[in-house]
């Protein structure tokens, strides 16, 4: 389960700004997430919940935003969503694209408790 190791980086980076910005506590942090990271959200979500364990954010929630596939049509010059296992132009239906989003595996944003 490599999303308890993505969790502990992740409230590494989160504790890093905490303490950039002299907070008390954090009280919600926001991930968005690509379906073709390679990140199960749910798992993700459930690690959570252990690693924040004894951190400065033992008490926050977290926010998972999906993301949708997205890709740049190298003949048609489109944007459009695109299936996870087919990068095809959503308007012309060529395979010539360029993947967008979808891959990511984003800290959004984090939200302090500060005295």
């Amino acid at each position: 389960m490599h999303e308890l190791s993505v969790c502990q980086s992740m409230l590494d980076q989160v504790s890093a700004i905490a303490a950039q910005h002299r907070a008390r506590s954090v009280s919600r942090i926001t991930l968005r997430i690509g379906p073709i990271s390679g990140i199960e959200p749910r798992l993700l979500s459930d690690a959570f919940s252990i690693a924040r364990a004894g951190t400065i954010a033992d008490d926050a929630e977290l926010t998972i935003e999906t993301q949708a596939v997205r890709v740049h049509c190298e003949t048609c010059g489109e944007e459009t969503e695109a299936a996870i296992n087919r990068l095809l132009c959503g308007a012309c239906g060529d395979y010539h694209t360029r993947l967008i989003s979808g891959d990511e595996l984003l800290l959004a944003s984090v939200e302090l408790e500060n005295d």
